[in-house]
């Protein structure tokens, strides 16, 4: 049986780090963002690989809900 949060948990955890990461870089200027932007991001990658059955459910709907607003 396979351990949770598992490879895709894994694979959401890594994707959202990084999009966090770039998002404290662009908040807080290259160098804040690159020597702490990565403490928050950390923190959230870890909470979204346990939630992420609602990242991907959330992603579905914001792309249904960009298909049918276009």
């Amino acid at each position: 049986m396979e351990e949770y949060p598992g490879k895709w948990g894994f694979l959401t955890g890594i994707i959202s780090f990084l999009i966090i990461w770039i998002y404290a870089m662009s908040d807080w200027g290259l160098l804040l963002g690159l020597m702490f932007g990565w403490i928050p991001a950390l923190i959230g990658g870890v909470v979204l690989a346990f939630l992420w059955p609602l990242v991907i459910l959330a992603m579905v709907g914001i792309i249904i809900l960009l298909l049918i607003s276009s």
